[in-house]
């Protein structure tokens, strides 16, 4: 690799890896969040949603300003905006401010975001060079979800879950002050922004989340909880009204015309809710339960995200073998049983048997799905919708993990379990979360039959990640 490169992949490795981490870096540091900040125990699901709902929800529309305003000029105001967010997170003094400072890093990561693959492939030329290039950026995005939860882990035990937050400040200033000087500006072009369609659809997504959320908290009568679900299928329907008639939609509806597209979207609103929920309540037992640090409590991942990690290396001879849908009903059936297997938790349930190895079967479905769910989400789209097909696929992972925390939330609130010790009642609560997200890949399961039928893929046939692929909150999937 040519000398005069190397800074631009280190600019562009640098940003995504830390827009990777700032998904799964709080994870375990959600129990001193809860408490430091006084949350309630399902107000802390927004320290998450926050961050998800702001950067799915406007991820199609940084996207559409770095092709008209200039990529290098939306990556800068991106990591900006993304790097003052995380300093006003670290100094957080309530969980009204930490919210608003976890909203504002979305907003950053969503405009900052849609460069960096296009950043890369614009400054290497094809061949062996870039191919090499998205190859360290796949890297990233495979491992950054695991590096987030044992670095997180370490700077809660250490010093402070403040400086999960702080962390990005210092690398944030580097890359903004470096970008100018090392990074190509793309040209600017004619365009308009579908600002409508981009609030309409973040803020009525907004709305159903909170609604769902709130329901675990007083009741589904409540009047807010109602009129809040209400205002947010308003406007979503708004959103598609919208996305009708503008010239320049930011989801062009034709993309549902496809049974395959619209089959992979919802099975990835469904797994990745699922296992956001994982991630988020199985780091409160591992805390809470059974007494972990956070540091521990990362490490205790490691056979969930490891696994992951090292499916991506298998994935594209597997799918040559099998054929994608085959490949995906194996990967979601085997993400089923591991959350089937792990949601039989209890107070004294012990880690090997009962933690580590369902995490095992859990990585090597959620490794084996996701290629596939990408590769249906873009299945027979016109070269001229590739980007907004592409970029529906990272929107249905962030948003879904949103709404499937928020159903988990509310089941994980309204459960009663029999035990008179606080740490039974937990462990019981966290079980029952976990039964229905296990519910919910069976439910991703059926759609995958139903709907998504795929031919082989062609031998020789390049998967390149893409932002989704992030194995928190599959990660990302936190």
């Amino acid at each position: 690799m040519p000398s005069s490169q190397r800074p631009l992949l280190a600019i562009v490795l640098a940003s995504y890896l830390m827009i990777v981490l700032d998904v799964s870096i709080v994870i375990t540091a959600l129990p001193q969040i809860h408490e430091a900040l006084d949350f309630s125990d399902t107000g802390l699901s927004w320290v998450q949603n926050a961050y998800t709902l702001a950067f799915g929800g406007l991820l199609l529309l940084g996207a559409r300003a770095g092709d008209v305003l200039g990529r290098r000029r939306m990556f800068v105001i991106g990591i900006a905006t993304f790097t003052a967010a995380s300093f006003a997170a670290g100094l957080a003094q309530s969980a009204a401010w930490l919210l608003a400072a976890r909203g504002a890093q979305g907003v950053g990561a969503a405009i900052a975001a849609p460069s960096t693959l296009a950043l890369l492939t614009t400054g290497f030329p094809e061949g062996p060079q870039r191919t090499r290039a998205v190859a360290y950026y796949g890297a990233v995005a495979g491992g950054g979800g695991s590096v987030g939860l044992v670095l997180g882990g370490i700077l809660t035990s250490w010093i402070s879950w403040r400086w999960g937050l702080f962390i990005n400040v210092p690398v944030g200033i580097a890359l903004v002050l470096a970008a100018p000087r090392f990074l190509p500006e793309t040209p600017r072009r004619r365009g308009r922004f579908d600002l409508s369609g981009a609030v309409t659809s973040t803020l009525g997504m907004t709305a159903i989340v909170y609604g769902i959320v709130r329901a675990a908290e007083t009741a589904w009568t409540d009047s807010l909880t109602l009129t809040t679900l209400a205002f947010g299928g308003v406007l979503l329907a708004l959103f598609v009204l919208n996305e009708r008639r503008v010239a320049q939609p930011i989801t062009p509806l034709r993309l549902f015309a496809s049974r395959e597209r619209v089959g992979a979207y919802v099975s990835r609103v469904l797994f990745v809710g699922a296992m956001f929920g994982m991630f988020f309540f199985l780091t409160q037992y591992l805390q809470g339960v059974d007494g972990y640090s956070p540091l521990r409590a990362g490490l205790a991942f490691l056979p969930l995200t490891t696994v992951m990690f090292a499916m991506v290396f298998v994935v594209p001879a597997l799918a040559a073998r099998l054929g994608n849908a085959r490949l995906l009903a194996f990967g979601v059936t085997a993400a089923f049983l591991g959350m089937a297997w792990l949601s039989r938790l209890s107070a004294d349930t012990p880690y090997l048997t009962g933690i580590a190895l369902p995490m095992v079967v859990l990585g090597l479905g959620a490794g084996a799905a996701f290629t596939p769910l990408t590769s249906s989400g873009v299945a027979g789209v016109e070269p001229e919708d590739a980007g907004a097909a592409s970029g529906l696929v990272n929107v249905a992972h962030q948003l879904g993990g949103s709404l499937g925390l928020g159903v988990l939330v509310t089941v994980f609130a309204s459960a009663s379990p029999d035990g008179a010790d606080a740490h039974e009642v937990l462990a019981g609560r966290i079980s029952s979360s976990l039964t229905v997200g296990a519910t919910m890949l069976a439910l991703a399961l059926a759609v995958v039959v139903a709907l998504v039928r795929r031919p082989r893929p062609a031998p020789g046939e390049l998967y390149v990640p893409e932002l989704e692929d992030v194995p928190t909150e599959a990660a990302r999937a936190a």
